[in-house]
């Protein structure tokens, strides 16, 4: 995700330097005009520092750690990070790095690699307006939309009640391809069908390809799903509202990660649940339109 993110800056014609804790994942960009280096705290005298963490932890270890971006000897002056991560955490980092003088937005993203590539990526941030000014063209290079939601942690609640809608329809669409396949109808045709309905969605569309060729070669995983849903679970308990769908579904998910799926897309989902209905599933092996056309950065 960040590799495909840095790629687009470079292309934009922008400054990179890029970290990441596995050296040889970033070591192509070198090759287009990027700096990498060896440590967050290499990155303490930059303008704009641009963070994609798995998890709160992560985050408040890159930015806090001993090795991190904060430091009193030297900070960034603005911290973007683009992670899904708990309000707390956020909250936590927000607050580290205003003791040293440094702003933050919180920028969640939707959409994966794939995604970004396609210049598609959406984003949704929220910390101080003139911070987010400042960022707003380099969000802008990073995909085809920005909303900018206020003051704060609420980028946080956006990303997270969409990861919650996410989950839901990625187990719905999952059963209701399994029962139409059933009753007898194609995963494919059933699923051209529906992306071109009003139900439909970009979403639907690219992963319709995993689902009828049963390739799960991971865009996000099972973990990473499971994680989100816990966070929304936790937000929905905070709020007192009740979220007896999405429940559901993180069941489901839990019932993969608990079987080892670990390293597969989430859309193993379709798997499970074909097992579950006493369904054997094969690859149609045909050509499916992602909709993703890639977009120059």
């Amino acid at each position: 995700m960040g590799f495909a993110m840095a790629k687009r800056l470079l292309a934009a014609g922008h400054t990179v330097s890029v970290y990441n804790r596995t050296r040889s994942k970033v070591e192509p960009l070198a090759e287009l005009g990027a700096k990498i280096v060896d440590s967050p705290r290499e990155l303490r005298g930059h303008d704009i520092v641009f963070t994609t963490v798995s998890a709160s932890d992560d985050l408040i270890a890159v930015c806090t750690g001993p090795d991190g971006l904060l430091d009193a000897s030297g900070s960034p002056k603005l911290i973007v990070d683009c992670s899904s991560v708990s309000e707390e955490a956020s909250g936590q980092v927000r607050a580290a790095a205003a003791k040293l003088g440094t702003a933050m937005l919180a920028a969640p993203v939707s959409g994966n690699a794939k995604v970004v590539a396609a210049g598609t990526l959406t984003i949704v941030a929220s910390g101080p307006r003139a911070s987010f000014e400042i960022a707003e063209p380099y969000l802008h290079a990073l995909g085809r939309g920005v909303t900018y939601v206020g003051e704060g942690e609420l980028a946080r609640m956006v990303k997270i009640c969409h990861n919650l809608l996410l989950g839901v329809i990625a187990q719905s669409l999952a059963e209701i391809t399994v029962l139409a396949e059933k009753g007898g109808v194609k995963r494919s045709a059933f699923l051209e069908f529906i992306n071109n309905s009003v139900v439909g969605s970009p979403f639907s569309r690219y992963k319709t390809p995993a689902l009828v060729n049963l390739d799960f070669a991971p865009t996000f995983t099972p973990v990473l799903l499971r994680k989100d849903l816990d966070l929304g679970l936790e937000a929905a308990e905070e709020h007192g509202v009740p979220l007896p769908v999405t429940k559901a579904a993180r069941g489901e998910v839990d019932k993969l990660v608990q079987a080892g799926h670990t390293d597969c897309d989430f859309a193993m989902l379709i798997e499970q649940t074909a097992k579950a209905a006493g369904l054997t599933l094969i690859p149609e092996n045909v050509a499916v339109d992602d909709g993703l056309k890639k977009k120059s950065a």
